[in-house]
Formats: structure tokens, C-alpha cells, sequence
């Protein structure tokens, strides 16, 4: 029986040692681990309720209205009511629109997901010094082992923030020329007149023409026989311009009263006479041909000799 009375005591000092424990420990076993949890939850909160205004944002309020993640930069479409009436800036903004607010939504979560990280190793007691220092070693060694991707990435931000370029926009790339039918962060993806799509890196691109901005302007340069009247020729290509601009379905198009500019360059071989209009983008292809039949067929009728360009016309 005298075994039974020293177990008996052993639990009863154990029992009454636990209470005891858990006091001096209690900073430990419960105290950290509620306030490491209540960290974890107010971050999840704080994140889910800037996601959640920042998705909101991109969405506009009613149809054809720009996105109120939008309002704040500059817009540079100044066409766009060609652009709206073919859901190209719709498109265009959704596009820009949605990339800014991706660049948001992963500023946020980083941002707060580095700073719950430091409050937890804070609350477990770890000194940050070292850490610090050994994530920013890490940070160097990626930052250069990844500086193309970051380029990309930078350079596709100041991009959509400026509105350099949208969907829609027929740019010049140098290597490559074509309407932008994607605009993201890293690649910008155009496609040519031949159908071919091109996929350029944000960060290669040093400079970019876009000829789909504010105005486009029509030069034709009309070589005639160098003997052939000049005077006659150019005014029946003013004429033909100034015609084609009167019709309903072509006025719209021009933004000014064609210009004759007249001689360009003459030669032995050829008199240049030079035709600018100031029309919308991207209509110059179109009026630039549309011109170029008439004046043909206009010379033709007036005996005016016209000689095959020896470089393409500039448009």
C-alpha cells in the first residue's frame, strides 16, 4: 500500500505544478502565439481589403467611362471616338488598367507580407540585424542575376503610367512595325501588315514611334516628267485633295485643308511636287491611297506625263 500512497503523491504534486508552469510560461505558450495570430489576421485583412478596393477600381462604373484607377495619369488618346467605335479603347484601357492594378495588388502583398514577416521574427524574440543584412545579400545576387527581367518590368511600368503607347496603336519599333494588340509588363506584342506577330521585351524598347498620337500627316511626293507643266499639276492634285476632303464620306478624316507645298527636288529625269494633309490617325493609309488613284487618273486626263517614284512615297 505504501506504493500506492507515493504514486498517489507524485500526481497530486504534478497536477498541482502544471498551474505553476503554465504562469511562468505563459508568455511563451499563449501570449506569442495570440499576438503572432492576431499579426497574421490583421495582415490578411488589411491585404484582402486593399485588393478589394484596388479590383474595384479597375472596373469602371458604367460603359465607355474611364477606369478610376485611370483618372490619376494621363490619357493620350485624343482620337477617341474612332477608337471607341471600334472597342479599341475600351480595350486599351482595360489592358492598362489591368496591369496597373496588377502592379498594385503585388506591391501590396509584398510590401505586407515583408512587414508581417518582420513582426513575427520580432515577437519570436530573433534579432533582425542579421537577417537583414543576409536578405540583402540575397537581393544583390538576384538583382543581378535578374536585371533584364527587372528592366522589363520597370520599363512596362513608366510605359502604362504614361500612356506611351495602347491597344490599338500602330508604332515603330525600329526592327519591328505593326498595330499593339497586347500590352503587358514584361512584352509588348504587335502584329504587321503581313500578319506577323512580334513579341518585344519592354526593356529593348530605347525609343518608339507611334503614329497613332494626336494627328497623322499625309506627304505624297508625285514625280512628273521633268518638262511637264508644274504649275498645271499642281493644281489639279490640290484640286483632287481638296475634292476628296469636300465628300461626305472622306471628311471626316481630314483635320485641316490639304496643303501644296510644290516642288520638292528636281532632277534630269523627274520634277517632284509635294501634297501634305493633316488627317486622324489611323486613317493616312487610307486617304494616302485613295489620293493617290485620283491624282493618277487626274494627270492621265490632263496629259500630264507622272514617272514611277523612284522611292516609296513617305506617309
Amino acid at each position: 500500500m505504501a506504493w500506492l500512497a507515493i504514486v498517489s503523491s507524485e500526481r497530486s504534486h504534478g497536477l498541482l505544478a502544471l498551474p505553476k508552469y503554465l504562469h511562468e510560461h505563459s508568455r511563451v505558450l499563449i501570449e506569442i502565439p495570440l499576438r503572432i495570430l492576431a499579426i497574421i489576421v490583421v495582415a490578411l485583412l488589411f491585404r484582402a481589403i486593399l485588393i478589394r478596393m484596388i479590383n474595384r477600381s479597375v472596373r469602371p462604373l458604367r460603359v465607355g467611362e474611364v477606369p478610376r484607377i485611370l483618372r490619376p495619369f494621363k490619357e493620350r488618346v485624343e482620337n477617341s471616338a474612332l477608337f471607341e467605335s471600334t472597342g479599341l479603347l475600351s480595350e486599351r484601357r482595360e489592358q492598362r488598367a489591368a496591369t496597373i492594378a496588377s502592379v498594385l495588388r503585388s506591391g501590396v502583398s509584398f510590401t505586407i507580407l515583408v512587414i508581417t514577416f518582420l513582426l513575427v521574427l520580432s515577437e519570436l524574440g530573433i534579432n533582425l540585424a542579421p537577417f537583414i543584412a543576409g536578405t540583402s545579400i540575397v537581393g544583390v545576387a538576384l538583382g543581378f542575376g535578374a536585371q533584364n527581367i527587372v528592366k522589363d518590368f520597370l520599363s512596362g511600368m513608366f510605359m502604362m503610367l504614361e500612356d506611351q503607347y495602347g491597344v490599338g496603336d500602330v508604332i515603330d519599333f525600329e526592327q519591328a512595325v505593326g498595330t499593339v494588340e497586347a500590352v503587358g509588363l514584361r512584352v509588348t506584342r504587335l502584329r504587321d501588315e503581313t500578319g506577323t506577330v512580334w513579341y518585344v521585351r519592354n526593356g529593348e524598347v530605347l525609343r518608339v514611334g507611334n503614329r497613332s498620337q494626336g494627328y497623322a500627316q499625309i506627304v505624297l511626293d508625285v514625280p512628273i516628267a521633268p518638262n511637264a507643266d508644274i504649275a498645271a499639276a499642281s493644281a489639279a492634285m490640290l484640286d483632287v485633295a481638296q475634292q476628296l476632303r469636300g465628300e461626305q464620306a472622306w471628311t471626316d478624316a481630314f483635320l485641316g485643308a490639304p496643303e501644296m507645298q510644290g516642288v520638292e527636288r528636281l532632277t534630269r529625269e523627274e520634277t517632284v511636287i509635294r501634297l501634305v494633309a493633316r488627317v486622324r490617325p489611323p486613317e493616312q493609309w487610307r486617304v494616302a491611297r485613295e489620293l493617290r488613284r485620283r491624282i493618277r487618273e487626274r494627270l492621265d486626263r490632263l496629259d500630264i506625263e507622272a514617272r514611277l517614284p523612284t522611292d516609296p512615297p513617305t506617309t
